[in-house]
């Protein structure tokens, strides 16, 4: 079976925690990660904006980190395709010319409303909130995605956090339901570790 694929927005590559899940289900294959160095100089000019004294070697390393661990994931050369696409923001359409580019499944954004269905349509290219793809990854592999919180939270450092502050984290930036029905699927041990 082939893999999802997925162009993931700089608004959900900002927040740490949605980025650190994102990026552990897609290690365990669960879908492919696409980003463009577009969506990345987005990226790091709102963690400049909203981490005061975050440097950009922290940046440089959280990058180089991602495309290492997913070589094929940095999508070039979209720049053709930007011009046949219509949003209501012209901003956001070199988002949808990398998925066509990379010939993604989806979009995965906190901007659902920006990507109008018929637009995405056109192309075969549906759009997700960060709360529904993650539920969608849950309802397809329940005990993967489980044991990545898990380990998310055994991994965090600085501060420690336990799998139900890894699940706060997301709460707060936008995958609601996906908390509520992970946390009732955690054994009582890992909520604490």
């Amino acid at each position: 079976m082939e893999s999802l694929s997925v162009v993931l927005d700089a608004c959900v590559l900002v927040p740490a925690v949605s980025t650190d899940t994102l990026l552990r289900l897609a290690e365990r294959g669960l879908y492919r990660p696409h980003w463009s160095e577009l969506i990345l100089a987005e990226t790091r000019w709102a963690l400049l904006e909203i981490h005061d004294g975050m440097e950009d070697e922290q940046i440089d390393r959280r990058f180089n980190h991602m495309n290492l661990a997913f070589e094929d994931a940095l999508v070039t050369d979209w720049e053709s395709l930007e011009g046949v696409v219509v949003l209501p923001d012209p901003d956001d359409r070199h988002i949808v010319a990398a998925a066509m580019k990379c010939g993604a499944d989806a979009i995965v954004t906190a901007n659902v409303d920006d990507f109008p269905y018929d637009e995405l349509n056109r192309f075969g290219i549906g759009v997700q909130s960060l709360d529904d793809f993650l539920l969608d990854l849950l309802d397809l592999a329940p005990e993967m995605v489980v044991a990545a919180i898990s380990e998310q939270a055994r991994d965090t450092r600085r501060p420690h956090l336990s799998s139900d502050e890894v699940l706060n984290g997301l709460r707060r930036v936008g995958a609601p339901d996906f908390a509520v029905l992970v946390e009732q699927l955690l054994s009582p041990k890992d909520h604490n570790s």
